[in-house]
């Protein structure tokens, strides 16, 4: 039983003051609550200490005893641990593992009994249920059936009462529990059955990922489309693993079993090879597919499934992305506006993955941030109790597999997959909570997967007792069924003749196959060659300076920081002289984004520290320093017709990219750029790098066109802020895949951008910059007003300062290695070195490049230049394409050597000084008056033999 001295607080409060409101004025309390005081015979109480907690504390204090108010205490409690943990003796495995239990639920834990309970006003119990039962027994009774049965509401971690109080009141009026027509579920689960029956039977060992244990998941996403159709949502965008998602296709997609049982056919088809554009596809339970919905409605509803590879939960920040572009309106000059009521993402997940892939929770940190909210995401967690043989003791350090969502306050329903009541209810409640409070929403769907990982794999080598249960365990539409059969509303006939109908249907269709019209070709269609040469880039002088002017008028109470006040007076005479060198890149980025929006293209900037820039370069968003209030010049701007943006992203990579990524290919007519705060961190981002950034195209028929910007450069920093990698997007580059750049001039950098955006419409594709570090204010790399008005982007930028005749050394090079050699002390004394900066990586300049090369006709040797080790870099790549162009056009007559440090495991020096050194050493071997002596004849010896080999 309860102590005395454990009643003196927040509930035992409650009960004197519903007291104290009866002694003053009885019809303050309902009926019930009445008739339970008016019975009660007063007695002597120490209670009148109660801290002021009823106005008329002795009065009450006198009129209950200790042992009644125990009892009072002991049922509020045991009614709010009921609603608190019930979900842990909720019946949730369909495969009947018993419930956890906790002993909070148990009546016995409080000091009550269920003759107490019968005694107490249902009152007490509050919350809707209290207005239909008898007394606390029986309300607390249907507190159980609702919070224990077969669905588990885990609310504890919702902090805002406001939310919680909606939660309860949703879940304990059962508004969202009426089903659609039952016969009209029974068929869905049919044909959800039927279809994975059919593929099994026709196409055996053939991988489909099967949905069977977890069916009710298609019904359910069709309470959700229909549910988020009527209120108005426009855009529908669905991820999810391969787990179900042929099913999904088929029954929420529309996609025809026509095509989808031709492609499991799998024919060989003659096609003609195309080496403009690759294209390899993807298997089946990879691929996307869009439904368009026209029922009568004002608004037409695009549904969408978006393409994912086999990293299960890489596709939930790209469908978070194409959400937010898919809502933006970004049509009027400034910020742009969103509108989370007209598009819904949906995420299907793996319950080993949820909680064990790290992309999941960055992801979900995403969910409140104000540059990347959606409006509020659906998750549903497909819960077949397993990894691939991996069991949830293994694979997670949580009760739950849903668990890490209650860490960003998302309210959770647990589920049972067999009870389609329970299943429908959780959709609907997900559906209106999204639509009352703009937040996620988990569903953990909790069932089994009738075979192994995949239809070849044997289970029961690894889980035979769970096994032997799934084996003998029916089905969710044979118990469908039973339930209809046992209600009187159908009869097992017609159960089996609905079966046999949806059987012969797809026999039909699979008759009627032809393979080689059924199957839908996704790739895209191959621009018109030379379209990214044609390109005009430059912008007049004129504009160029009404645009710099507009982004240096600030409001008149705005305060700079007196840093900042120089640096913009010094951009602002920047552009008076058009000859002189004095255009910065932080300056050109600036111009080229204006000219842009200006031109009606909207930007969206994201990454860490964008809006000021890792090295204070941009300054994107100006911040008041006496108000802190900020100004964003490119919002302001007079002449934009178009919207911009940009976000400082939270420290990640992969969600970070992969948002990006799918809000690009959401809305291609957008300039959508990301940036890495050093160039190394785009490893987090792996994932989405290979999986979509530079292979979505050949897969999946996407066409992205994300800018990437790589802050890339040695400069002592060490391993992990020297390198972006280069050599890893040069080794995926293929079918003209991507651009990838190093460009060393900021007009180079303007006219990058610019060509960019004008690509986005008849040529998109991936651009991938190497960005500067300490080159941002080099003096060589700023540019004239007049490169920009009157220039273009030039893969390939000669050494206007070699005499040809005069040149016996030619030094091919990219980036800071280059610049490196033109500031050099030895540069002045060897007129015989030619220094060609190679700006466009890929595709490889060759065209650009051999003319050049041939100007110096009385070079002896080709020279490749890199800081980065052997290994890395552009030389792997350039060497074979570079070999390739010296034996075509000047067969035999020049040796290709290389210059830069050795291989290496690790991409940089650890040591300032050991960088310096090297440096240096660098530099003077590129000068050495003979070919390579001393160390550096090893390393271009050791080039040669390879290029023979």
């Amino acid at each position: 039983m309860t102590s005395r001295n454990a009643i003196a607080g927040v509930n035992s409060g409650y009960v004197l003051e519903q007291y104290d409101k009866f002694l003053q004025d009885p019809s303050s309390v309902d009926e019930a609550t009445r008739r339970f005081f008016a019975s009660w015979t007063p007695s002597a109480s120490e209670l009148a200490q109660n801290n002021g907690t009823s106005s008329n504390g002795a009065a009450v204090a006198a009129a209950i005893s200790a042992p009644t108010i125990d009892k009072i205490v002991g049922a509020v409690n045991y009614a709010q641990s009921i609603r608190e943990y019930g979900h842990l003796g909720a019946q949730l495995d369909p495969l009947g593992t018993p419930p956890p239990g906790d002993p909070a639920i148990e009546m016995a834990s409080h000091g009550i009994s269920a003759d107490d309970l019968r005694s107490l006003p249902a009152s007490l119990i509050g919350g809707p249920l209290a207005q239909r039962a008898q007394n606390a027994l029986e309300a607390t009774e249907q507190l159980r059936r609702i919070y224990a049965a077969t669905s588990g509401f885990d609310f504890d971690h919702i902090r805002l009462p406001e939310e919680r109080e909606w939660l309860r009141n949703a879940v304990e009026t059962g508004q969202f529990a009426s089903l659609p027509d039952p016969r009209d579920l029974l068929e869905q689960l049919t044909e959800v059955e039927v279809f994975e029956r059919f593929i099994h039977r026709i196409f055996p060992g053939k991988h489909r990922f099967s949905i069977e244990g977890l069916d009710i998941l298609v019904p359910m996403l069709d309470t959700i489309v229909g549910t988020l159709a009527e209120q108005g949502e426009r855009n529908i965008l669905l991820g999810m693993a391969h787990r179900g998602r042929l099913n999904v296709l088929a029954h929420i997609l529309d996609k025809p079993y026509k095509q989808i049982l031709a492609e499991f056919k799998d024919p060989v088809q003659p096609r003609k090879f195309r080496d403009d554009l690759g294209w390899t596809g993807d298997v089946k339970y990879h691929m996307g597919s869009t439904r368009e919905m026209h029922e009568g409605v004002p608004v037409d509803v695009m549904v969408r499934l978006a393409p994912n590879p086999s990293h299960l939960e890489a596709v939930n920040p790209v469908v978070e992305g194409m959400a937010r572009a898919a809502g933006t309106d970004t049509s009027k000059a400034g910020a742009p506006v969103f509108n989370p009521k007209i598009t819904q993402p949906i995420l299907i997940h793996g319950d080993a993955a949820f909680p064990g892939q790290g992309i999941v929770a960055e992801t979900l940190n995403l969910s409140q941030l104000p540059g990347y909210w959606t409006g509020g995401t659906i998750h549903i967690i497909t819960n077949n109790q397993l990894g691939f043989t991996t069991e949830p003791t293994d694979a997670r350090s949580t009760l739950y597999a849903s668990d890490l969502a209650k860490g960003f306050k998302m309210p959770v329903v647990h589920v049972n997959a067999d009870d389609p009541e329970a299943c429908i209810a959780a959709a609907r409640m997900a559906c209106a909570y999204r639509r009352r409070f703009g937040k996620d929403f988990v569903i953990d769907l909790i069932g089994y997967r009738r075979y192994g990982h995949n239809e070849g794999d044997e289970p029961n080598f690894t889980q035979p007792l769970m096994y032997q249960t799934i084996d003998q365990h029916p089905s969710v539409r044979a118990l469908w069924q039973e339930e209809l059969v046992e209600r009187g509303a159908i009869t097992e006939g017609d159960a089996h003749a609905l079966v046999d109908a949806k059987m012969q249907a797809l026999q039909d269709v699979f008759e009627s196959l032809d393979p080689e019209k059924d199957i839908v070709d996704y790739r895209p269609e191959a621009p018109v060659p030379g379209t990214a040469r044609r390109v005009k880039t430059a912008v007049p002088i004129k504009r160029l300076r009404a645009l710099n002017q507009s982004l240096l008028t600030f409001p008149e109470d705005f305060t700079l920081h007196p840093k900042l006040v120089k640096a913009t007076k010094r951009r602002r005479d920047a552009l008076n002289d058009s000859s002189a060198h004095v255009i910065e890149w932080a300056t050109a980025e600036d111009l080229a984004l204006a000219s842009i929006l200006e031109e009606g293209t909207a930007v969206r900037m994201t990454g860490q520290d964008a809006e000021r820039g890792t090295f204070s370069q941009r300054h994107s968003v100006f911040h008041d320093v006496k108000t802190g209030s900020t100004f964003t010049p490119l919002q302001a701007l007079p002449q934009a017709t178009a919207a911009y943006e940009i976000h400082n992203s939270p420290l990640s990579e992969g969600a970070a990219l992969g948002f990006e990524y799918g809000y690009n290919v959401q809305e291609s007519c957008r300039l959508v750029i990301w940036e890495a705060q050093y160039g190394d961190f785009d490893n987090g981002g792996q994932t989405i790098i290979d999986e979509f950034v530079v292979s979505a195209r050949a897969k999946f028929g996407q066409t992205p066109s994300l800018v990437m910007l790589l802050p890339h450069g040695y400069e002592g920093a060490g391993p992990d802020h020297s390198s972006a990698r280069l050599e890893r997007f040069l080794q995926m580059a293929a079918d003209t895949n991507l651009r990838i750049a190093n460009a060393t001039t900021a007009a180079q950098y303007f006219h990058l951008l610019r060509r960019q955006a004008l690509l986005l419409g008849t040529d998109p594709l991936p651009l991938i910059v190497m960005t500067p570090k300490s080159l941002l204010r080099n003096p060589l790399v700023a540019s004239s007003l007049s490169e920009l008005a009157n220039g273009h982007w030039q893969p390939v930028i000669d050494d206007i300062d070699a005499k040809p005749d005069a040149i016996h050394r030619v030094i091919l090079g990219s980036g800071k290695i280059m610049l490196d050699l033109m500031t050099s002390k030895q540069r002045a004394d060897h007129p015989e070195v030619a220094l060609i900066r190679v700006e466009q990586l890929y595709p490889f300049p060759s065209e650009d490049l051999a003319p050049i090369i041939e100007r110096y006709t009385n070079a002896g040797e080709i020279v490749w230049a890199q800081e980065e080790p052997e290994n890395m870099g552009a030389w792997e790549f350039a060497r074979p394409l570079l070999t390739d162009l010296l034996d075509g056009r000047l067969p035999g007559h020049l040796p290709l050597h290389y210059l830069g440090r050795p291989r290496s495991s690790s991409p940089a020096e650890g040591s300032s000084a050991a960088h310096s050194f090297n440096q240096a050493a660098l530099i003077e071997q590129a000068f050495a008056g003979e070919p390579f002596n001393r160390e550096a004849k090893t390393v271009s010896a050791r080039a040669g033999a390879r290029a023979e080999a």
